[in-house]
């Protein structure tokens, strides 16, 4: 068979809602996909991963090649992080084990910073990416995955043994799968300033949807609460900018309007305390906080939201 290129093994370390969601889509679209799962291994075995989508329909892969054990998944050439960063230092084996040689490792992670924990815990020879997901999705239940809206994923260069020209190389590769999944995908030139350009929208909604029970219709609904999300998107623009990344001008109320116009959506970390799971607090709160400061910003608002938010989070688990 000459001239055709194979296909790349793909693997999902932690097959929630972003990993069953991205891993069902490329399986769709042919790739050779492999599932790592924990709690929710039999069910899948059983049934397979179920994708209601808004956009898609129903969707089903059934047989899913799943695995319970990362020793036992095949060599993988992609694989797609969609567990959460606190489970981060816990991962790296898994990643080991599962890795072809030279693998790219793509963490489909919120928060700041979440690839420098991993990286250190990893081999040179593995490439480190980061992709930021915009997408309403969570889970249902035990391999059944909602999908209300968007799906978009930006992918980004950290760390490995690649120069410039192969980062690059690298990057739209990733970007590759997604397109040929079906999903809007791009490259970021620079990963850490749209990782705090990301963070305009998930510190504001995530965190204050626990801290007033609320999802996204009702918080834009109340003027106090509308006030609230301006002046927080406000600081982390203030501490992006402080850390040397200039977000767009108008970025934040663009995002604003998004959402106005979202279906109603209860973010990621509204879901990890309703489960009693601990809240992201570290990427998504903590290192921007502490990165601000060191830059000689303070950031208030988002410095009370993390607090109140750790008390919560101490009581929840």
């Amino acid at each position: 068979m000459s001239g055709a290129v194979a296909k790349p093994r793909i693997g999902i370390i932690g097959t929630g809602a972003i990993g069953g969601f991205y891993g069902v889509m490329l399986a769709r679209a042919g790739f050779d996909v492999h599932f790592l799962l924990r709690s929710e291994f039999s069910a899948v075995t059983e049934r397979g991963l179920r994708v209601d989508s808004a956009p898609y329909g129903a969707l089903t892969l059934n047989p899913v090649q799943a695995y319970s054990c990362a020793e036992d998944m095949p060599p993988c050439d992609w694989l797609l992080v969609g567990a959460k960063t606190t489970s981060n230092a816990d991962l790296a084996p898994a990643i080991l084990q599962a890795a072809a040689p030279g693998a790219k490792v793509l963490l489909l992670q919120n928060g700041l910073d979440v690839e420098d924990s991993l990286r250190e815990l990893l081999p040179d020879s593995l490439h480190v990416l980061g992709g930021l997901c915009y997408i309403c999705v969570h889970r249902e239940g035990p391999g059944v995955i909602i999908h209300q809206a968007l799906g978009a994923v930006h992918v980004g260069y950290h760390s490995g043994p690649a120069d410039e020209s192969a980062r690059r190389v690298i990057v739209e590769e990733g970007v590759g799968l997604f397109l040929a999944a079906g999903i809007d995908s791009q490259a970021m030139a620079n990963l850490h300033q749209a990782r705090w350009q990301k963070l305009v929208w998930n510190i504001p909604y995530n965190g204050l949807s626990v801290l007033l029970g609320a999802s996204t219709t009702p918080l834009m609904a109340d003027s106090d609460s509308r006030e609230l999300i301006k002046a927080l998107m406000a600081e982390v623009v203030r501490g992006a900018t402080a850390c040397g990344h200039d977000v767009p001008a108008g970025y934040a109320e663009h995002l604003f309007m998004v959402t106005e116009k979202m279906p109603d959506y209860w973010p990621s970390m509204y879901h990890d305390f309703l489960h009693k799971r601990p809240l992201e607090l570290e990427a998504i709160y903590a290192r921007p906080l502490a990165a601000a400061k060191a830059a000689g910003c303070e950031m208030p608002r988002i410095e009370a939201l993390y607090r109140s938010l750790s008390f919560i989070d101490r009581r929840n688990t």
